[in-house]
């Protein structure tokens, strides 16, 4: 089944899903949104993002907005790139091979 060897070990979590799809349609997402929108606690987030950062399928960005600190995610295009692939093997799954 074709489809299925183009499935990605790092996207089979719904979170790395979650997230992944968020930074596929947004530039740079910070993290109280992506939080709140995938409805994640701190460390669920902060474990899952380490691990997109470490295959570099995400850029973390830390910077300071006024005196706060704010993190921000954007999907890299290695990231892009393989998470499309993930998406066009479950559609072939889908759809019967």
């Amino acid at each position: 089944m074709k489809g299925f060897n183009q499935l990605n070990k790092a996207f089979e979590s719904r979170v790395r899903l979650g997230i992944m799809s968020v930074l596929l349609v947004n530039d740079w997402v910070n993290y109280k949104e992506m939080k709140d929108t995938l409805g994640l606690t701190d460390g669920n987030l902060a474990s899952h993002v380490a691990s997109l950062e470490k295959l570099n399928y995400i850029e973390v960005k830390k910077e300071f907005v006024g005196k706060k600190p704010q993190t921000s995610y954007s999907a890299t295009k290695l990231g892009k790139a393989e998470f499309q692939k993930h998406i066009d093997g479950l559609e072939r799954l889908l759809k019967g091979g």
